[in-house]
């Protein structure tokens, strides 16, 4: 969640922030409101109890008439110490709520709007032009099929519209991606982790993947939550913990099976593996200092790059606008690869800069030396996110690195990763 404190100094900044998102400006007015409440009910409460403490001591010392007399106003003071800390948890419940459904405060520079209204950093390789080589590029899903690396049908016949088995060569080149992935991480000091799939609310909430819930899978008789990243296993890695990053930032590389419903992307992509309900991904998490996020941020999309440029993809960034970023993000930059039978260019990564906003939810915080040499003090972590490898990168893959007879060219440093194989032949 958002620092209240920080918003109440300078509320400003926080409309300029839901303006951008396309989102409600007066709710930063509700939370001014709300924590004013909360604070009115709390002293009220605080001063209640103390009265009545006092009051108990004189009981204690006094006699006849004088004790009943305090007996009778401490008998009062008990239901007004109840009614008023009842009202301090109500009203903490109310700013709660209100402050665990604001997003996060944007960067500045994020481009203002919605979907369609990111701007685009840079541009980098050129798009094959087909016709000048004298064929039409087949699409993924036919090039897959003729290859036997994906059956569609089977997927659907067991577990319904947008499953799959990726099968034969379409296992080993999702393992080989994810895995070349994985050196990479390894390369940059990341820990590898295998991660849980089901996550508890309080995890998934911390997240704030919560608010899309639409999206998410609940089980609800274990009241579990499958996972549509493995960032959120990762942040809950440490909830309630305080982080040593004298070292530098914490950096790991989770494996998981990842869910969506894909609720709202009804006839958006139906064919193929685009846009699926179950997937393999590897995903990058930081804790780091909050004052090193967005350096930090700017590393995660370089090796996202460098991954790219393994498998030879043309691609481009690009800076998501205010109101496509989600609840968490503070800033989001998403590389997307050119999909030669879409012509336009497609996500395959993004990575996120979500500031202190999780750590806030999560009670994740670190130990700071003060400049005084006074006791320590605890401030909230910063979390990142970043994709290295997914399933939807074989899309990529596929259409990019098509010839004319229907086979596939394996990228140079992929080749080592499947036994040494350079043309991935039709069946």
């Amino acid at each position: 969640m958002i620092d209240i404190k920080d918003l109440i100094a300078e509320p400003d900044k926080y409309r300029a922030s839901q303006r951008a998102r396309g989102a409600d400006e007066s709710v930063v007015d509700a939370l001014m409101e709300a924590s004013h409440a909360r604070s009115s009910a709390l002293t009220r409460f605080e001063t209640l109890r103390a009265e009545q403490k006092a009051q108990g001591k004189k009981v204690a010392k006094a006699q006849g008439q004088e004790k009943e007399d305090l007996l009778t106003q401490v008998k009062q003071l008990a239901s007004d110490v109840k009614d008023a800390e009842a009202a301090a948890d109500d009203a903490a419940d109310r700013l709660r709520a209100i402050q665990s459904s604001f997003p996060n405060l944007i960067h500045d520079g994020v481009p203002a709007g919605g979907e369609d209204d990111f701007v685009t950093l840079r541009t980098e390789g050129s798009p094959r032009d087909f016709s000048a080589e004298g064929f039409e590029p087949r699409d993924h899903l036919e090039l897959a099929e003729q290859l036997g690396a994906v059956d569609m049908e089977r997927g659907a016949k067991v577990s319904g519209s947008r499953f799959y088995f990726l099968k034969g060569i379409g296992a080993r080149l999702e393992l080989a991606i994810m895995t070349m992935g994985l050196d990479q991480a390894i390369e940059a000091d990341f820990t590898p982790m295998i991660t849980p799939t089901l996550v508890r609310p309080e995890t998934m909430d911390g997240t704030g993947y919560l608010e899309a819930h639409d999206d998410v899978y609940h089980l609800e008789r274990d009241d579990l939550y499958l996972v549509g990243t493995s960032e959120v296993a990762l942040a809950g890695y440490h909830a309630d913990e305080i982080l040593d990053l004298s070292a530098g930032p914490l950096r790991y590389a989770g494996w998981s099976t990842c869910y969506r419903r894909e609720a709202g992307s009804h006839g958006r992509d139906t064919r193929g593996i685009i846009r699926v309900h179950q997937f393999n991904k590897l995903e990058m998490f930081v804790y780091c200092t909050a004052e090193e996020s967005k350096a930090e941020h700017e590393r995660l999309l370089a090796w996202e790059e460098q991954m790219l440029g393994k498998l030879e993809l043309p691609y481009r960034v690009i800076d998501t606008a205010a109101g496509d970023l989600g609840l968490s993000a503070a800033r989001k930059f998403d590389c997307e690869a050119w999909v030669p039978s879409q012509s336009t260019y497609r996500e395959l990564t993004s990575t996120s800069d979500t500031t202190t906003f999780q750590s806030r939810r999560l009670n994740i915080r670190e130990r700071t030396a003060r400049a005084d040499g006074g006791k320590a003090m605890t401030q909230p972590v910063a979390t990142l996110n970043g994709t290295l490898a997914t399933t939807r990168w074989i899309v990529a893959l596929l259409e990019n690195h098509q010839q004319a007879d229907g086979s596939v060219l394996v990228p140079q440093a992929l080749r080592s990763y499947l036994g040494g194989l350079e043309v991935i032949e039709p069946q």
